[in-house]
């Protein structure tokens, strides 16, 4: 299903899915980080709090947002005649990177409310593995846009 009278909007569709893809990319990058160093301070400190500010700020202002205009401007460019050839492969690898990271935003936001909690359930190590995801799957989704393997 297309809608027609899409067509004439695509790149500014294309242009707005890019301008919110960057915005919660960046967040999906920066959040671990935070939690690596708030997982190094004490619990109850002045800079404990000043993280879960920081952290709360960072989801609720700009990640979950931005996560939602992607979204949204996505199922628009989907949506627009001659966007998507659903005979081609790729977007089943971009569907499944995108995914990923929709899955690993939430984990995020669960990790923030620990946080908040002054609930630690992962260490410092943990983050600093899991940081390496979400680039993980934006070089899947960006081959798979630009590329197009199959």
């Amino acid at each position: 299903m297309t809608l027609d009278f899409l067509a004439p909007w695509y790149l500014w569709l294309k242009a707005l899915h890019l301008i919110s893809d960057f915005a919660w990319m960046a967040g999906i990058f920066y959040l671990p980080r935070l939690y690596v160093y708030h997982t190094q301070v004490a619990v109850g400190s002045e800079q404990s709090e000043l993280f879960k500010k920081m952290e709360r700020l960072l989801l609720r202002a700009i990640m979950n947002p931005a996560m939602i205009a992607a979204w949204s401007f996505g199922v628009l460019l989907v949506l627009t005649p001659g966007a998507v050839d659903w005979q081609a492969g790729w977007w089943h690898g971009k569907l499944f990177g995108l995914l990923g990271i929709t899955v690993f935003h939430h984990h995020l936001g669960l990790a923030r409310k620990d946080f908040a909690a002054d609930q630690r359930r992962h260490t410092e190590r943990y983050w600093r593995l899991v940081n390496e995801v979400p680039t993980l799957l934006l070089v899947l989704i960006v081959v798979m846009v630009i590329v197009r393997p199959f």
